[in-house]
């Protein structure tokens, strides 16, 4: 059943960023007579365009996760939902483009298909190619050409909004003299040494004072005793039975990767003859052009023509010439998969050998951990049997590969298997008595567990911790002292003092600072600080291990001549205004999405969802 979709949630997409891909539409599975997912406006919302950007997605999502992302996952995650809010936002854009009539010519659209490298071929755009590209994809020309005219037209108007918002050339102005403006300022850290005298030792009553006036320093935090079992892939990777043998074959299987031959780094230029080339190679001859400017005349670039690193037999019959050759030179005309062609060779990269030997270790903890992960999947539906059973973890340990452990796990615990999140996120979450369940760590792993006890928070006794106590006082009292001895310091300095006159020998000049200033040994907050005082003014301000104390010398405005002011100024702009800009767009978007019809097809778009199933 169609729903109407009037939401002020709306994902922005903005100018160019979405460009509705033609290539690879009908590559998904998708089957059936689906055509459309719903309507926006006027324009129908493609079923091809929104699996292929499902599609995508999930490709670059499985990349960044650097595993297979499956689709119920992907589900879960909410990734069809911004899938189609894209799409459809582009879509209503294309309706407000209709509705004002914009649009581009015939002209415009060739130019971009014959300019496609899609579509070319030995000598450039090939109708035949284009003609195979989209049946590939299971376009007709037509549905391919109106889309790059809905393309285009988007993104001529989302520009026309976006450009109409001038730079804001008086708050850059502003902003770049706030930042730039220099400060210079004298200024010293304090430690022990610059006591008069050590900090006397405390008495007893001291000691129970500070011991009573700081019960969170000699507070246990709460502990829980857990008792568990684990199943790890290092357990069973020493169990594998895997050896040289079963190593050779994967080193073998992988042998490109290892024994790399000698290889050039090139550039190739395909022209539409043999003559044309040879003709392009005189040229370079006589000084009369050279490589770059051929490849500019073509409308390429040296992306366009650089084929990487390849080895002589990858270069076929261009191979002897271009291994021949010094970095720098072109060769040719030789054939190529394209036709005939000129070869510029960059780079010498020598072969490389890496023996059997230098990846063995590495070899065995792949292979390993792959096969004991695979054990470890065989292993789960068993063990959470057992649990189900009654079971407890002792059993567990006994009747499996499972291995039984004792912990107690704190807030701060980190070490041994408290160190996976899992762990110490389930740990917190389960109490006395509860059931033991099988769950999942991040490296494969399982475990279960079972807290045996909780322990709330608890001050020790005074006697118990009485030297931490003592150490404990001894810091802060000597804190205080070296804070009290930099205000006493600090009051005696003058705008004419040297800091070296009253014993500040560490003390350092810093000239020329701004707001983006950092200086490596000052304490956090050091440059607020600074910007904060007024000419000759004095501040102590707390370290951790004492205190520093400041002194700003002097003030002095931005020059707005400067080259860092003018660089920071155009920064500023040009954030600024695009920012302004994709205010202006969100709001128009708001707008046109308030008055155009969205109707989604909940079916159809499960028929597309059921295509990745």
């Amino acid at each position: 059943m169609a729903k109407s979709k009037t939401s002020s949630t709306f994902v922005w997409i903005a100018a160019g960023v979405l460009v509705v891909g033609a290539f690879g539409f009908g590559a998904t599975g998708l089957s059936g007579n689906i055509r459309s997912i719903g309507t926006v406006g006027a324009l129908e919302v493609s079923a091809n365009h929104y699996a292929f950007q499902l599609q995508q997605e999930l490709r670059a999502q499985s990349v960044d996760a650097g595993r297979a992302v499956s689709f119920p996952d992907a589900l879960q995650a909410g990734l069809p939902d911004r899938v189609l809010a894209r799409l459809v936002t582009a879509r209503v854009f294309d309706n407000e483009a209709h509705g004002l009539g914009l649009s581009v010519g015939d002209t415009e659209v060739r130019e971009m298909i014959v300019n496609d490298p899609a579509f070319i071929g030995p000598s450039g755009f090939d109708r035949q190619v284009y003609a195979e590209q989209l049946a590939r994809a299971g376009l007709n020309e037509a549905d391919y050409e109106a889309s790059l005219r809905d393309d285009s037209a988007r993104t001529l108007l989302q520009a026309a909004i976006a450009s109409g918002m001038p730079e804001p050339a008086v708050l850059a102005d502003e902003l770049a003299l706030y930042i730039g403006q220099l400060r210079d300022i004298t200024w010293a850290s304090l430690d022990e040494t610059m006591l008069d005298a050590p900090v006397p030792d405390p008495s007893d009553d001291d000691l129970r004072a500070f011991h009573t006036d700081n019960p969170d320093l000699f507070t246990t935090p709460e502990t829980r005793a857990v008792t568990y079992a684990w199943l790890s892939p290092d357990m069973l990777a020493d169990q594998s039975g895997i050896g040289d043998e079963d190593l050779r074959e994967v080193y073998e299987e992988r042998i490109d990767d290892y024994v790399l031959p000698e290889r050039r780094l090139v550039e190739r230029l395909v022209f539409s003859d043999e003559a044309a080339a040879r003709a392009a190679l005189d040229a370079i001859a006589a000084g009369e052009t050279d490589f770059d400017t051929l490849v500019a005349e073509r409308g390429l670039t040296l992306d366009d023509v650089d084929i990487g690193d390849v080895s002589e037999d990858a270069l076929g019959e261009a191979g002897p010439a271009v291994f021949a050759a010094e970095p720098g030179e072109v060769t040719g005309p030789a054939p190529s998969e394209f036709g005939p062609a000129l070869f510029r060779m960059n780079a010498i990269l020598s072969a490389q050998e890496t023996t059997f030997e230098e990846v063995r270790d590495d070899l065995f903890d792949e292979v390993a951990s792959i096969a004991a992960s695979r054990q470890i999947v065989e292993q789960a539906e068993p063990i959470s049997n057992l649990l189900v059973g009654g079971a407890r973890l002792e059993d567990l340990a006994e009747q499996t590969p499972m291995e039984l452990g004792t912990i107690e796990v704190t807030a701060d615990s980190i070490d041994g298997i408290a160190a996976y999140d899992a762990f110490r996120d389930r740990v917190a979450a389960t109490d006395p008595g509860d059931y033991p369940e099988l769950f999942e760590l991040a490296d494969g792993g399982l475990v279960a567990l079972r807290v045996d006890a909780l322990r709330a928070p608890e001050l020790q006794e005074f006697e118990t911790v009485r030297d931490a106590v003592a150490e404990a006082w001894a810091a802060e009292a000597r804190l205080r002292a070296i804070r009290d001895r930099a205000a006493e310091i600090a009051a005696r300095i003058t705008p004419d003092t040297e800091f070296t006159d009253l014993g500040l020998d560490s003390a350092i000049a810093e000239r020329d600072l701004t707001r983006r200033s950092f200086l490596a040994d000052a304490p956090p907050g050091f440059m607020a600080e600074v910007f904060d005082m007024e000419p000759d003014e004095v501040r102590v301000l707390e370290t951790e291990t004492g205190a520093v104390i400041l002194r700003l010398d002097t003030i002095r405005a931005a020059d707005p001549e400067d080259t860092s002011v003018a660089a920071e100024r155009d920064s500023i702009a040009s954030t600024a205004g695009g920012g302004m800009a994709q205010d202006m767009l969100q709001l128009y978007a708001d707008a046109i999405q308030r008055r155009t019809e969205i109707r989604i097809d909940d079916a159809a778009v499960q028929a597309v969802h059921n295509s990745f199933r």
